[in-house]
C-alpha cells in the first residue's frame, strides 16, 4: 500500500516550458532534458537548496540558484538568471494550475494509548478549527506508535488513533468522505530507535490537509 505522506510529498521547485509547461521536482537535484523552451529552479518554500540538471544532448548545465535558467539553443542549453517577475509573466498559468502543497499537523499521545498529551490536549481544539477553514478540504491522518510491542499491536493502536482524529474532524462538520484514516505503526519512526524504546515523539497523529 503507498504511503500516503509518500503520495503527496512536495514535488514543485522548477518550472519548463516545452511543448505545454510541466512542474517537475529538483529536490535531489535531477536531470530535466530540454527538448524545447526554457526552464527555471524557483525557490523552495521551506528555504532549503535545491537543484537540477538540465540536459541538451551531451551539454548539460547545473541550475542550483533560485531563478537560475536555461533556454534550448543549437549549440546546447545556455544558462542565464530569470527573476520572479519573468516566471510570473511566463508560467503564471502553470504555477497557478498545479495542486496546493499540503499542511501538516502533528497531534501526541500518552504511551499505549489514544488519549492526547496534556501538550497536545492545549492545541487541539485550535488545530480541528484551523484544519474546518479550508473550504472543500482532503485529509488524510496518519497514525504511528513507538517501537514498544509486536507490529499486530502497533498497527491496531495506530489505526485506532487516527480513526480518534478522524471522528473528531467528522464533529467539526468535515464530511467523512474527505478524512481517511491510516496506521502505520512503527513503521514510521518520527525518531528512530531500536524496538520496545517508549520514545514520546513517535506516538503521534500526523494530519495532512489539502
Amino acid at each position: 500500500m503507498t504511503s500516503p505522506r509518500a503520495r503527496w510529498r512536495p514535488v514543485a521547485a522548477v518550472v519548463a516550458v516545452a511543448a505545454l509547461a510541466a512542474l517537475l521536482g529538483a529536490c535531489a537535484t535531477p536531470t530535466v532534458p530540454a527538448q524545447t523552451g526554457t526552464v527555471v529552479l524557483l525557490p523552495e518554500k521551506d528555504g532549503k537548496d535545491a537543484a537540477v540538471t538540465v540536459r541538451q544532448g551531451d551539454k548539460e548545465v547545473v541550475l542550483d540558484k533560485p531563478y537560475a535558467a536555461a533556454r534550448q539553443t543549437t549549440a546546447g542549453p545556455s544558462a542565464y538568471a530569470s527573476s520572479q517577475q519573468e516566471v510570473e509573466a511566463q508560467f503564471g498559468a502553470a504555477l497557478a494550475a498545479q495542486p496546493s502543497r499540503p499542511t501538516s499537523y502533528t497531534l501526541y499521545f500518552v504511551e499505549g494509548g489514544d488519549q492526547f498529551t496534556d501538550a497536545s490536549k492545549q492545541v487541539l481544539a485550535s488545530v480541528l478549527a484551523e484544519i474546518a477553514k479550508h473550504p472543500v478540504p482532503d485529509i488524510v491522518v496518519i497514525g504511528h506508535t513507538d517501537s514498544v510491542g509486536s507490529l499486530a499491536t502497533n498497527d491496531a493502536l495506530a489505526l485506532r488513533r487516527a480513526e480518534t482524529v478522524r471522528g473528531m474532524l467528522i464533529a467539526q462538520g468535515l464530511a467523512p468522505a474527505s478524512i481517511v484514516a491510516v496506521g502505520r505503526g512503527k513503521r514510521e519512526l518520527l525518531v528512530p530507535t531500536p524496538d520496545n524504546v517508549a520514545e514520546p515523539r513517535n506516538r503521534r497523529v500526523e494530519i495532512l490537509v489539502r
